[in-house]
């Protein structure tokens, strides 16, 4: 069967070859018998048509935007926050904290407090959920989530429940000068805060990361506002005092239940019950 199909293609590129030639004779004779007709030129509609260049869609574009208009486009997206370091695929932030979660009479504390703020000038937006922090943000890669989890809870393992309270007014800004925090710095239940960061930080010293602050102001974050308000704050801060010190029921004391260390990493939140 090999020959047969070798004979049959063989056949088939003969017939070919006459084809060929007879339309070549035709061409010739067309052009007028000219057997050295010269190589024709491309038309000059062909030529513009491969200078013309269609501009990019918009959508594209945007689709790649410069590292600039990325962080503009960011910070139009979360209220004029910048993030403290680009982020990167792979690379999640991660923190430590406490939750609180607040009584009714806070949220109404909370209103007068922002409106005796906005007074002044500053556009206060109050924090999405309450916490508060054990270590600062750091980054954490993919593949160190669970071995750093697995650290922190065996440092936790010995770690008591307690109470604490915060009842004084303070501001704070971030190290960029981007947020300014209003926050309420814990009065009562130090000690057994420090000892808790102390435990974090030696998790965070195993996987080289940043430790917490060396004197440490615990506290709950109550708003931010964006850029550095710490200069307007000073002028009102007593006033703001004022109303949590005369509180209708006496002094306001925010308590916090302090049951169980949580660590948020990127959209993942691990828990760490402490011990009755």
């Amino acid at each position: 069967m090999l020959v047969g199909y070798s004979s049959s293609s063989e056949e088939e590129s003969e017939a070919a070859t006459d084809r060929n030639k007879s339309f070549s004779r035709k061409c010739q004779e067309e052009d007028g018998g000219n057997k050295a007709s010269p190589v024709r030129k491309k038309p000059k509609i062909e030529e513009q048509v491969a200078k013309t260049r269609l501009p990019v869609p918009g959508c594209l574009l945007a689709m790649f935007p410069d590292e600039v208009s990325s962080q503009t486009e960011e910070s139009s997206l979360h209220g004029g926050r910048f993030r403290s370091f680009k982020h990167e695929r792979g690379n999640w932030a991660t923190y430590v904290y406490l939750p609180y979660h607040p009584e009714e009479e806070f949220g109404e504390l909370l209103e007068e407090l922002l409106s005796a703020a906005g007074a002044h000038g500053a556009v206060w937006t109050p924090q999405e959920e309450f916490h508060l922090s054990l270590s600062q943000t750091v980054v954490l890669r993919h593949h160190w989530i669970q071995p750093f989890n697995q650290s922190l809870r065996a440092g936790l393992v010995h770690c008591k429940r307690f109470v604490c309270s915060a009842g004084r007014l303070r501001v704070y800004c971030n190290a960029e000068r981007t947020r300014t925090f209003l926050g309420m710095e814990v009065c009562t239940g130090h000690a057994q805060l420090l000892d808790l960061a102390q435990a974090v930080d030696r998790t965070m010293k195993e996987f080289s990361l940043e430790t917490f602050y060396k004197e440490p102001s615990f506290h709950v974050s109550l708003a931010w506002c964006v850029g550095d308000s710490t200069g307007q704050m000073e002028e009102c801060i007593q006033e703001m005092q004022s109303l949590i010190d005369d509180h209708e029921e006496g002094p306001f004391l925010l308590r916090l239940d302090c049951v169980e260390l949580r660590c948020s990493t990127g959209n993942k939140t691990f828990r760490f019950p402490l011990e009755p």
